[in-house]
């Protein structure tokens, strides 16, 4: 596989992944933060608007894996790529969005 199908699918994995508390949100009818919001990142944006931010996010990331090599989800590195992207961005979207929604708090034993 080449870097740049490589570097394609971790990005698709990270747009798709991103797809999914915008609509969430959006088809729950829940203001949800979002780049267009005030502070970007911080403010709440309106169900609609996260509506389109998600459904935004699934195109790019689609066109990012069907548009670029040949996916085959046989593949492990074609997934992996994918899941790592995946992965970044869960982690990064669970540290910025938590801190806002209570997920930060420390764990109890």
């Amino acid at each position: 596989m080449e870097w740049t199908h490589a570097a394609s699918y971790f990005f698709a994995g990270a747009f798709l992944t991103n797809a999914i508390p915008h609509l969430v949100s959006g088809l729950m009818g829940r203001p949800f933060q979002s780049p267009f919001a005030k502070p970007p990142g911080e403010g709440l944006s309106s169900s609609t608007v996260n509506v389109l931010w998600g459904f935004f996010n699934v195109a790019i990331g689609y066109s990012l894996i069907e548009g670029v090599g040949t996916f085959d989800p046989r593949s492990a590195p074609h997934v992996v790529a994918v899941g790592l992207g995946s992965l970044l961005i869960g982690l990064v979207s669970a540290r910025t969005f938590g801190r806002f929604h209570g997920g930060n708090a420390p764990e109890r034993v």
